[in-house]
This record gives C-alpha cells, sequence and structure tokens, in this order.
C-alpha cells in the first residue's frame, strides 16, 4: 500500500504539469509560477515533517499492544499526511515544467556562444537538482528577479487554442474535400520556410478552406501551422521513449525489494537499507555530468562541428542504448541471486539473508545514473528546444509526462504479467511475494527486450526527423 501510494504522487507529479502547462504558458507565466510552487513544495515538506513527527508521537504513546488497530494513526492524520504529500505533489509539477524552460529562456539564441552556454546549462541543472538545497534555491532565485529575461504576451489569443485550431481545420475540410491542387498547395505552402512542411500532408488542408478563391483560401496562418507540425513530429520520439520511463520505473520497486534480501553489512553490526543504494544513481549523475559536459562535449565538437558535440536526439539515444545494457545486467546478477538461494537452501526462507553482498546492484544503480545524463538530460533539453517559443512550459511538461505514462505501463505490465504466470496450481508467479521462489530475472530479461525494440524504433524515427531552428543542435 506505501509503494502504491507513493507511485501515485509520482504519476501525479508527472501528469499534472501536462494540464498546469496550459496556465503557465496561457495567462500565469513562469516566474510567478516558480516563486508559487517553491513557497508551497517548502510549505508542503513542512507539513509533511509536521505529520512525520505527530504521527510517531501518537503511536509512540500507544500502550496497548494487543489490539493493533488501536495503534493505526487516526483518521484526520492519514488526511493531513496525504494532504501534505499531494500538495508536494502539485508543487513539484509546477516547479519542474518552469524552473528549467525560465532558465533556459535566460540565453539567447541568436548568439552562438549563448546556444553552447544553453546545452551546459541542462547539464548543470540536473548536477544542482541532484545537490538539493530548496530553500537556499529559491532565496538566490529571487535576489536575480530584476535581471531576468521574460517572454509573455498577453495580447493574443492562447498559442495551444491556436495551435488545436490548426487541427480542427484539418479535420473539418478533410472530410468536405480532396487535397488541393498542386499548383494551389504549392502556393499556400510557398510562405513556409521549413523543409519539414512538406510533409503531414493532411494537415496542409488547414491552410485552405474549400470552394474558395485561392487569394481567399487560407484558413490559418503558415506560422500556426508550421507550430502545429513542429508539435506532430514529437509524438514518434515521445512514444518510443515510454519503454525508457518503465525501465527507469524499476530502480525505486524491484531493485530495492532485491537489495532486502542481500546481505547489507557494511562493518560488524552495521547493515545499509536496501532504499539508501539510490543515492548511487545521484552520486553517478553528479559525477557524470562535469566528465560529459567538460571532457566528452570538446572532444565531440572536434569530430562534429556541432556546439554540443552531438544532437539531441544522438544524447538521448545513447541513454537509452545504456538503459538496455542495464537491463541485462540487472536480469544476470537476479540469476545469481536465484542460484544462491538454491545453493543454501533459502528458496522457502523468505526472510533469511542471502548470502551474497548487496554491493552486486551498484552497477545497475550507476548505469542508471549514467542513462539519465544521456537520456533524461536530453530529453529536457530537446523537448524545451523543439516546440514554439511560447509553449516551452508545455514542452517540458511532455517530457515529465514520459514518465508519469510510463510509471501507469508499468504497473499495467507487472499486472498483466502477473495474472499471466500466477496459475494458482503450484506455478510459481513471477511476481511471487517470496522473491526467492519469484522469477524477477525473467521480468528482466523481458524488459532487456523490449528496450531493444524501443531502441530500434527509436532510431527508425529519428533518422526522418527534422530539427526545428536549423537543427543546430
Amino acid at each position: 500500500m506505501a509503494a502504491k501510494n507513493v507511485n501515485t504522487g509520482f504519476r501525479v507529479t508527472a501528469l499534472l504539469p501536462l494540464v498546469l502547462a496550459f496556465v503557465v504558458d496561457c495567462y500565469v507565466g513562469r516566474y510567478r509560477t516558480i516563486v508559487a510552487a517553491s513557497l508551497l513544495y517548502v510549505l508542503g515538506l513542512g507539513l509533511l515533517t509536521i505529520s512525520a513527527v505527530y504521527t510517531s508521537q501518537s503511536l509512540s504513546n500507544c500502550q496497548n499492544m494487543e489490539k493493533i488497530e488501536s495503534c493505526s494513526p487516526s483518521r484526520s492524520q492519514v488526511l493531513f499526511c496525504f494532504f501534505s504529500l499531494y500538495l508536494v505533489a502539485v508543487a513539484g509539477g509546477g516547479y519542474k515544467i518552469c524552473n528549467q524552460a525560465f532558465g533556459a529562456d535566460q540565453f539567447g539564441e541568436e548568439d552562438p556562444e549563448e546556444g553552447k552556454a544553453k546545452s551546459s546549462y541542462f547539464n548543470w541543472s540536473s548536477f544542482c537538482i541532484c545537490i538539493g538545497l530548496s530553500v537556499v534555491a529559491l532565496l538566490l532565485f529571487l535576489i536575480g528577479t530584476n535581471t531576468y529575461r521574460y517572454s509573455i504576451e498577453r495580447d493574443q489569443k492562447s498559442p495551444i487554442m491556436r495551435i488545436c485550431k490548426v487541427f480542427v481545420e484539418a479535420a473539418r475540410i478533410w472530410r468536405t474535400t480532396s487535397l488541393p491542387e498542386k499548383s494551389t498547395e504549392e502556393g499556400a505552402l510557398g510562405a513556409l520556410s521549413h523543409q519539414g512542411s512538406l510533409r503531414m500532408q493532411f494537415l496542409n488542408k488547414a491552410l485552405l478552406e474549400p470552394n474558395c478563391p485561392e487569394e481567399d483560401a487560407k484558413v490559418v496562418s503558415a506560422t500556426e501551422f508550421e507550430k502545429a507540425k513542429a508539435i506532430l513530429r514529437l509524438v514518434p520520439i515521445w512514444s518510443t521513449c515510454l519503454v525508457y520511463a518503465i525501465v527507469l520505473v524499476q530502480s525505486s520497486t524491484f531493485f530495492t525489494k532485491q537489495g532486502m534480501t542481500m546481505d547489507r553489512s557494511v562493518w560488524s553490526g552495521f547493515d545499509i537499507t536496501a532504499a539508501s543504494l539510490q543515492v548511487c544513481i545521484s552520486l553517478s549523475i553528479v559525477l557524470f555530468v562535469p566528465i560529459y559536459d567538460r571532457i566528452f562535449i570538446p572532444m565531440a565538437r572536434k569530430f562534429t562541428n556541432k556546439p554540443s558535440g552531438i544532437t539531441m536526439l544522438q544524447r538521448i539515444g545513447i541513454g537509452i542504448f545504456i538503459s538496455s545494457v542495464l537491463m541485462v545486467i540487472a536480469a544476470l546478477v537476479e540469476t545469481k541471486r536465484l542460484k544462491t538461494t538454491q545453493d543454501h537452501g533459502l528458496i522457502d526462507m523468505p526472510y533469511a539473508t542471502v548470502p551474497m553482498r548487496v554491493w552486486w546492484l551498484v552497477p545497475q544503480y550507476i548505469l542508471f545514473g549514467l542513462s539519465e545524463v544521456f537520456a533524461v538530460v536530453g530529453l529536457q533539453e530537446f523537448f524545451y528546444d523543439q516546440v514554439p517559443d511560447e509553449l516551452r512550459s508545455a514542452g517540458v511538461s511532455l517530457y515529465l509526462s514520459i514518465f508519469g505514462v510510463g510509471s501507469f505501463l508499468s504497473s499495467f505490465l507487472i499486472s498483466a504479467i502477473e495474472k499471466a504466470t500466477d496459475g494458482g496450481d503450484g506455478q510459481e508467479g513471477w511476481f511471487n511475494d517470496n522473491l526467492n521462489r519469484a522469477h524477477l530475472n525473467y521480468f528482466y530479461w523481458l524488459l532487456s527486450v523490449f528496450s531493444v525494440v524501443g531502441f530500434a524504433a527509436y532510431l527508425h524515427f529519428t533518422r526522418s526527423y527534422t530539427y526545428n531552428k536549423g537543427g543546430l543542435l
């Protein structure tokens, strides 16, 4: 139940930005959202602390050990805890869509040097997130208020509504007429400078009104038309990254369960918790971000002559490939753990410590961090850069939604496999409560296959992808 509540909170944090991004880009603005969300986030953490202390004191005063239910938290305590938890989730959702987008807005796109600095900004932003210090970060952010660049346009129609109009008009006109004559279509597209405009022909109808003279036929502007196509081009990339998100979820679930069964002793009388191994992810990010930014990128520039060393899609692809490798390693480690339980007769002793050091799990945690340096940071920059300028908060929310949807897909996949493998007639399910009789290694092998297939699909779509703004990054 606790894991379910944590996963639900994570999904709210990842999917809520899709709604918040509309309000932020159209009405509120990124600066004010960052300030408000940061204050609510700190408030939520404070309330969570109060909830934990108050509940702990209440339970410590419970003297009746025969009636366990009397020692359970009261309904008001549970409601207060969940209010605090979801306040943190909502505030985190608002903060995440604006923090990096607003920071990247401070770099001009016309200056090549600022373009390089913007690419590095996403690296060091992830580096700082791993370090923490929310209150200090908020104070430093407020100090620089008068120096920021702002890009709010309130005298125009909502940018999201203008783009939606393109799809609505294309669907409406599609039902009433065939594609325009070649000369008419070329005339409508003549004002479009982007080479990707000749693709996705079904959207071209939004430029023309049927049964109207060519000079009076335009329904939407060429700019709105191009922005709609830019959004649509992101869909295949977004979809093929979902498998990566499914893999990423496992670090906080099954990996932790495995660690709980293994030898976690550091020295005599001191054991680490299984969940504490997740710090290896943050440590590897802190380690590899400077290496990537200061060593890898300058070396890559010498070969590619690109400001960012490699393109954003190449960076994401490397991260997805690393995730495929780490799932293979995870499957091999779990296979060894199961063999160790068999060799020592521990199959029917789920609470016994398996004589295998928990450090066997460290390489896959480190690879998780390395894959995030490439894929997660690459996705942040990609979805920020490739959406229209006035929808950059929405772009960041699209990146976050990958992991929210991936978490849902992971739960669905686990439920489906559990029903398929748990026959109830002595057959051991893949997710048996007794991990010594479970087959997590099969699940990891399956995810590695999915990762390879998803990586192949990702490569297929990236070959035909055309970058906005000339594809300089």
